[in-house]
């Protein structure tokens, strides 16, 4: 356990080095890497996602990729690095390249709205995938494709609530900036009410989706509430932060581990006992969903303004048969 979460850690800061001394324009984001291929014949997609430094957004870059080539359409992939400014810029950049349609994760969901109003005046539609924009800015794209991010909170909450029926004290380590991550606090809050004892929040903290922004903090929650009984995390890379702090306080057989995702980490975090549960997001199926409502969409068929995915508890039956992928 400890090998796995010290080899964990280290890669995680390998990866936040690399992205710290990286620009989004670098010429070592080559074309390969980043799909880009053109179609002269079929559609031309391009995907905007807010980080690709995650395995989630990664899953649905190769599933876009692989759809693309598959149809013989052009793709191309923009990672801007959890960056607002960048990914403004890349969708100025996207707008004016003559795409047929655009697939987006907000780096932040209320601040994209430039970036929106510039695929609408250049009449390329805009598919707003995983993670929604504010509801004011609904008009400004055709779709939205992601998890019921309300649903897998919900359902960790409700685990909470059969896994201590006579009440615990809980921490929350959240991601605001996300509208997804709220959803899922939120369905979380409303699975705890299920229940007919006292589920009391001692601490609810910006965690930043991160495990090295995570880890510390919940170190400090740890020092403070020594008798706390659970940790709610909004993704496996926050839920394996708590994990660390766990590990480094030696409270591993005292502290339950709620996380959402069931990423390739999560699901060995499960089978090795350093979660209790975690629920799914499906990147996958919201990238083939994304995919074809474009393809309708572009061919004049109707299609639905908001589709999500349902959740799912992943067992550790399903979490062994699908060892080391999304789902």
């Amino acid at each position: 356990m400890r090998k796995y979460l010290i080899g964990f850690v280290l890669l995680a800061l390998m990866a936040i080095t690399v992205a710290c001394g990286s620009d989004a324009n670098d010429e070592a984001n080559t074309d390969n890497a980043n799909g880009n291929s053109e179609s002269e014949d079929g559609y031309n997609f391009v995907f905007l996602p807010n980080t690709q430094n995650n395995t989630f957004q990664i899953a649905m870059h190769e599933t876009y990729q692989q759809l693309a080539e598959e149809h013989g359409y052009g793709y191309t992939m923009l990672d801007p690095d959890y960056d607002l400014n960048t990914q403004l810029n890349q969708m100025a950049d996207a707008a004016n390249q003559g795409y047929d349609a655009a697939f987006v994760i907000p780096v932040d969901s209320a601040g994209i709205r430039q970036g929106l109003e510039n695929f609408q005046n250049n009449d390329v539609p805009v598919f707003n995938v995983d993670t929604a924009v504010i509801e004011e800015d609904r008009e400004f794209v055709e779709s939205v494709i992601a998890t019921d991010a309300f649903m897998a909170g919900k359902l960790m909450g409700e685990q909470v609530v059969e896994d201590y029926p006579d009440g615990a004290k809980i921490a929350i380590l959240d991601f605001p900036e996300n509208e997804s991550c709220v959803q899922r606090v939120n369905g979380f809050m409303e699975g705890l009410a299920s229940g007919d004892a006292d589920y009391e929040i001692v601490a609810q903290q910006n965690g930043k989706a991160a495990l090295d922004e995570s880890l510390p903090i919940a170190q400090d929650i740890l020092q403070s509430n020594p008798d706390l009984n659970a940790f709610f995390a909004i993704n496996d890379p926050s839920a394996l932060g708590v994990v660390a702090a766990l590990d480094a306080n030696g409270k591993q057989e005292d502290v339950d581990v709620y996380s959402v995702d069931a990423s390739p980490d999560g699901k060995e975090a499960l089978l090795d006992g350093s979660f209790t549960s975690v629920a799914a997001q499906v990147p996958i199926e919201i990238a083939k969903e994304s995919f074809q409502m474009a393809i309708d969409h572009l061919e004049g068929n109707e299609i639905e303004e908001e589709v999500y995915l349902p959740s799912h508890i992943v067992t550790e039956e399903i979490a062994e048969e699908t060892s080391g992928e999304w789902q």
